[in-house]
């Protein structure tokens, strides 16, 4: 560990959260150098859907790399890549219908951002861009520009514009009519909002603090885009690729993304890929337009196609993360009341929403001690995050529920909850 402390960068984070060394991973288990095993709700922030090292992938990684596949390509054509775009065609848009060109911006979330807003831009010939409260997009400029954090964006050092920045559903309650203010910002020609390009969103907000947008409002904003020309943009970063269950997030709530955003378990294994998804008509790119020199990770295209065969043949997964959903949402509801907490997600992203914001944090700290890692969200980190593999086994799904439990009751009895509670084995009783 000193070494981290000598040579690394201030900025570093997880690290402080979970101080330990790390040094092998399976499945939904992290082991550390002492040999002490921790489960992981985390999953590299989303972008281990399927758990470490998953023996298919893993298998199909060696194979490639004992033969000498290509790793490094820029956009050169490679039978990698090849078989990468045929496994999403096969088992991604064909079955859905959706009318998606593939365009490889870099091999992070940030970089689809960046490449879909700067389509956006150019394709309809406008500069501002709708986003939302507490929304989580990157942290290079374009994308931060679009995020909410102030923490996040300060950091910038420089003016961060072209955005209109608008209530996410439920932000101002219940019954308040967000899109109505939208639209009426839209249509007076006094307002001083310019017809935008776009309009970003996260159909539910993972770092903003688990915050879930309705179906019903998301078919209001798809209609409100199309009525005003603007490209109507999903960042599925977090939560595609089976998080919420279906593998887009958007699948289940009746609207068709113009353009859409995907990386973290994109590749399946943790290796760096990411794409912008966009409509035919929408590709008006120029040959290098955009650019990028790890836009061809071939070890990422041989995981992600292994991947997506293997999970996306058939809808199994899909329902095994609606059964796991049920199983952490029912245990949570539970310790939610103890918490004076409220519960929300969608599949196998689900928070609990603190009243108190230090309560998070120290549940997420006795969790660590328990043997179990899961980290928080939220302006105030108030959220705690649960994102388990949702290959995770039920067994081991309760054990970490467990793990929870025995976290949020020292936190309790540790101090400072200023409202009353009831303790967990009142809750259970």
């Amino acid at each position: 560990m000193q070494v981290i402390e000598r040579l690394e960068s201030e900025v570093r984070t997880y690290c402080r959260a979970f101080p330990t060394v790390f040094s092998r991973a399976s499945g939904a288990w992290l082991e550390d150098t002492r040999g002490r095993r921790y489960l992981d709700f985390f999953a590299g922030a989303g972008a281990l859907n399927y758990g470490h090292n998953h023996p298919v992938l893993k298998q199909a990684l060696i194979e490639y790399v004992s033969a000498d596949g290509v790793t490094h390509s820029l956009d050169m054509t490679t039978e990698a890549k090849i078989r990468f775009l045929e496994a999403l065609e096969r088992r991604v848009l064909r079955p859905r219908d959706l009318p998606y060109k593939v365009m490889f911006p870099g091999p992070t979330g940030t970089n689809a951002v960046e490449a879909a807003l700067k389509l956006a831009r150019k394709y309809t010939g406008r500069t501002q861009v709708v986003s939302f409260t507490n929304a989580f997009h990157g942290m290079t400029l374009g994308a931060l520009a679009v995020t909410g954090n102030a923490a996040k964006r300060d950091a910038a050092g420089v003016p961060l514009s072209n955005v209109v920045r608008a209530p996410y559903c439920n932000y101002l309650g219940a019954d308040a009519d967000s899109l109505g203010y939208l639209e009426t910002l839209f249509e007076d020609r006094s307002s001083g909002i310019d017809a935008p390009a776009a309009i970003l969103l996260e159909t539910v907000q993972a770092e903003g603090g688990v915050n879930v947008a309705s179906a019903t409002w998301l078919r209001k904003l798809a209609l409100l885009a199309r009525r005003h020309g603007a490209l109507l943009i999903v960042d599925d970063i977090q939560v595609g690729c089976g998080r919420t269950g279906a593998f887009f997030s958007f699948e289940e709530m009746g609207i068709v993304p113009d353009i859409v955003c995907l990386s973290k378990s994109l590749s399946g294994y943790g290796l760096p890929l990411a794409v912008t998804l966009m409509r035919h008509e929408l590709d008006v790119w120029k040959p290098g337009e955009h650019n990028g020199t790890f836009r061809g990770h071939n070890p990422a295209f041989v995981t992600a196609a292994a991947a997506l065969d293997h999970f996306w043949s058939d809808s199994a997964l899909s329902k095994t993360v609606d059964e796991k959903s049920a199983t952490a949402r029912a245990r949570l509801e539970k310790m939610a009341i103890a918490c004076d907490a409220m519960v929300r997600g969608r599949g196998l992203i689900l928070g609990m929403s603190c009243r108190d914001p230090q309560l998070a944090r120290r549940i997420s700290r006795h969790a660590f001690d328990q043997g179990l890692i899961v980290e928080t969200a939220g302006a105030d980190d108030q959220v705690l995050k649960l994102l388990p593999p949702l290959t995770i086994t039920p067994d081991e799904l309760v054990e970490g529920l467990d793990r929870l439990e025995r976290a949020v009751g020292l936190a309790l009895d540790h101090n400072s909850h200023p409202s009353p509670r009831r303790s967990l084995e009142a809750v259970a009783s």
